[in-house]
């Protein structure tokens, strides 16, 4: 489902991101795709507490993504359009993300617990403060 999802957005990535950059998502989409049917088969935790678990999603995926980016990719999606927003607006990619969540979380509210949520947000504030304060695409142009 969540490569189908992603679809509509690499035709949008192939215009304004290029090929490069559709192609590496369009790889790392369908790699998280396969892999989260089969990362179950072969690890599980026991026990893991909610709100450490929280900032470890957010630590790793934040860390995923920012590599990702650096290296011009994405999970498609929002991704891309937090990246199209950087570099057409100025407007940080983290903050694009960040709305989009807030967004998600209050329609979540309305479906979920609130304590299951709140864990949701936690995870997701840590994962957009990483890409936040260190994801600049001008760090990555050769000179």
């Amino acid at each position: 489902m969540f490569f189908v999802i992603n679809l509509p957005f690499y035709a949008l990535a192939w215009k304004r991101l290029g090929t490069e950059f559709t192609v590496k998502s369009l790889i790392s989409v369908t790699a998280v795709s396969v892999l989260t049917g089969i990362l179950p088969q072969g690890f599980t935790i026991a026990h893991l507490s909610p709100a450490l678990g929280a900032v470890i999603f957010g630590c790793l995926t934040g860390m995923g993504l920012l590599a990702l980016f650096r290296h011009n990719g994405s999970l498609g999606g929002l991704g891309v359009l937090a990246l199209l927003a950087q570099d057409r607006f100025g407007f940080r990619a983290g903050y694009v993300q960040l709305i989009a969540d807030a967004v998600i979380f209050s329609v979540a509210l309305l479906l979920f617990p609130p304590e299951r949520v709140m864990w949701s947000v936690l995870g997701a504030v840590v994962l957009n403060l990483i890409i936040t304060f260190n994801h600049r695409r001008d760090r990555y142009i050769a000179t």
